[in-house]
């Protein structure tokens, strides 16, 4: 697990390799990723949008940019927490993911970016 703390907000990482699968002749490795954002501020914040950047060693970097987290822009009060569970696909059993959460803050009416730390996604069974 990696975990970071951007402005009183913690985000914490786990991640898993959940096999390959074929699409359209090509061959994928499909992680899985569950991500805790968890309120440590005496305020209340909400996510807005996210933006991610998606490494791949065998493939060039790409950006990925949206509004919420699955479908959602959770509001989270002080001392609370949201977690959510998401996936990616590479060509490559090696790659890494990081990017940052557009949030604003309901007292002071400011939005501000909250770090996603860089996390790996290797397939286990590559590594041996």
């Amino acid at each position: 697990m990696v975990q970071q703390v951007t402005n009183g907000i913690k985000i914490s990482v786990e991640t898993n390799f959940e096999g390959t699968t074929i699409h359209k002749q090509n061959l994928y490795y499909t992680f899985s990723y569950s991500i805790t954002i968890e309120n440590q501020s005496n305020d209340s914040v909400q996510l807005v949008s996210r933006h991610w950047d998606i490494f791949d060693a065998l493939k060039s970097l790409e950006v990925v940019e949206g509004e919420g987290v699955i479908g959602k822009k959770p509001i989270l009060k002080p001392k609370t927490s949201h977690t959510y569970n998401s996936y990616c696909n590479l060509v490559s059993p090696f790659g890494s993911m990081s990017g940052y959460y557009n949030m604003i803050n309901f007292t002071t009416t400011k939005s501000f970016k909250v770090q996603i730390p860089s996390f790996q996604l290797n397939a286990p069974a590559v590594l041996n």
